[in-house]
């Protein structure tokens, strides 16, 4: 069984002028229902406000929840911060903490949403308010529902935000493999970076995952993987810059989901990235992830 959380309060209107594609979050749903594959949906709370502030500046998280977020934060986002966009801020978070309550128990889950790993501490950025990944983990540890948790960021940009606020803490490890001329210009320092050349391909790229990613999960020893699973790597994206294909996709979620399942570490995973016209083929590449992942991870 897979079990996905997903809330109504994901899809929002398209801010006037902006490219973010809030539909996705909806055609997701409906990729998974088109797939026919078992699933059972989980309703998840927004994430309190004392749990962002843990991890992000608290006047931040106040300009947010009250709907002041200065104009060159919001440009630096990439939208303004309406009342719905700032619920979804809070319940993204909300819903990769219960994807990862949920993976405790059942090997896998996964949020259709979150992967926000461009939020900094004191603003957001590329698409970006608040960091579910890091709030979520933060969160794991501080509740003792895990002790060391291992992020592994396989977007097409590099989860700059994600290692900045956590790379100073030892109960977690960051990997991040990317291109590495897209956005962000200034990269952060990741536990392990694997900065990946234009047009890297599928046997290029799955050579470097499996070089780079057991070696660190070994090293460090987690008890939870988070992963940022965005599509972006999709040789079609919009704002990508390599050229996986559909098949290449398809092996970078299964050697992810195998290697934690071969040493007995559940997962969940968040969506990421996935930008171009076609919005249902980038829901069904973020659909056939989670059917990926719970395939071999689920273990009921």
């Amino acid at each position: 069984m897979l079990h996905v959380v997903h809330h109504p309060d994901y899809v929002t209107p398209a801010a006037p002028g902006g490219q973010f594609p809030w539909d996705k979050y909806g055609l997701v749903m409906d990729a998974l229902t088109e797939s026919g594959v078992a699933h059972r949906i989980h309703t998840p709370q927004p994430m309190p406000l004392a749990r962002i502030a843990a991890v992000h500046d608290p006047d931040y998280v106040a300009e947010v929840a009250e709907l002041r977020v200065p104009a060159h934060k919001a440009r630096r986002i990439g939208f303004p911060v309406t009342e719905r966009v700032a619920r979804r801020a809070r319940t993204t978070p909300g819903g990769t903490w219960l994807a990862a309550r949920l993976a405790l128990s059942h090997g896998y889950a996964a949020n259709a949403a979150g992967g926000s790993h461009h939020a900094l501490y004191d603003t957001g950025a590329g698409y970006c308010i608040f960091n579910d990944l890091a709030v979520a983990a933060h969160r794991l540890v501080e509740d003792g529902d895990a002790h060391r948790i291992l992020i592994v960021d396989c977007d097409v940009h590099q989860g700059d935000g994600t290692a900045s606020l956590l790379i100073d803490h030892a109960e977690f490890a960051i990997f991040s493999m990317h291109a590495d001329k897209n956005f962000p210009a200034r990269k952060a320092r990741s536990t392990v970076d694997v900065a990946l050349a234009d047009d890297t391909g599928d046997a290029e790229y799955l050579d470097a995952l499996g070089r780079h990613l057991p070696p660190l999960i070994d090293a460090f020893g987690p008890d939870l993987i988070l992963y940022q699973a965005g599509v972006d790597p999709h040789a079609d994206d919009r704002l990508g810059r390599l050229a996986l294909s559909d098949a290449g996709l398809d092996a970078r979620d299964r050697f992810v989901a195998e290697a934690a399942h071969r040493r007995g570490i559940p997962a969940a995973s968040a969506l990421g990235g996935g930008y171009g016209a076609d919005r249902m083929a980038i829901a069904r590449r973020h659909a056939a992830t989670m059917i990926a992942m719970s395939g071999i991870l689920s273990a009921d």
